[in-house]
């Protein structure tokens, strides 16, 4: 009788704990699924299986090379995506409507250049918007494209980038090009030992970016490769 006891016990903890893996794996699932959900809005590459790269640039600083850039973009009858912050843009509306008049496409790079992964929501949707503001009040266009600074991002910016409908662009292939030791060399190293069909190559307005531009470009055109913007591999 006490062994009959002990067992029905023993059954019905048993089926508790089912219970509780069977609920467990139910929320872990229904998470993921939402995560899913929420991050595909980020793009880390195009979606294009094509040999097309998109060039991005992101600007805070260095408006001493970009005419240069401008000037080698030009020569080779190519576009790309130029990432401004919305403070650098309200400093250098000229700057930035020469950029437009080349036809290159116009992303938002935040207002402030802050660690948005830190940001609430209400914040996060402020710096985004109020850098869409200023960067439609010089342009005519009002970007579409999100690209967070140093890639940093919370939940809280994806909601507050998608409740703006703009799309959040990171990138596959990284120049380095900020950091002091990044040679014309190491610049082009990192972007031809890691290109491939759709990849989005990060940049800045740097010396040694201009210098290792014309290595880049050269190198992608001889492997069939076509340079062009985020709107070209999405």
């Amino acid at each position: 009788m006490r062994l009959l006891i002990i067992s029905k016990k023993l059954a019905a903890f048993i089926s508790i704990i089912i219970v509780v893996l069977v609920i467990f794996s139910i929320f872990l699932t229904i998470q993921n699924k939402s995560r899913e959900v929420f991050y595909e809005d980020i793009y880390y590459k195009g979606t294009k299986d094509e040999k097309i790269v998109a060039f991005v640039c992101n600007i805070d600083w260095g408006n001493e090379y970009i005419d240069d850039m401008l000037k080698i973009f030009q020569e080779n009858n190519i576009r790309i995506s130029f990432f401004p912050t919305g403070r650098w843009a309200k400093e250098n509306p000229e700057l930035l409507k020469k950029i437009c008049n080349y036809n290159h496409e116009i992303g938002n790079h935040g207002y402030n250049h802050l660690d948005y992964s830190k940001l609430s929501y209400d914040k996060n949707k402020e710096e985004i918007l109020k850098a869409s503001d200023v960067i439609e009040e010089i342009t005519g266009v009002r970007p579409i494209y999100f690209g967070p600074p140093a890639g940093a991002f919370n939940e809280h910016t994806l909601k507050a980038a998608r409740d703006l409908n703009n799309i959040v662009i990171m990138w596959s292939v990284d120049t380095i090009d900020w950091r002091k030791d990044s040679t014309k060399e190491l610049i082009y190293k990192r972007v031809v030992s890691k290109v491939e069909n759709s990849s989005i190559v990060l940049m800045h307005p740097t010396e040694n970016t201009v210098k290792a531009l014309p290595e880049i470009i050269k190198y992608l055109f001889e492997n069939g490769f076509k340079i062009g913007t985020i709107s070209d591999v999405i």
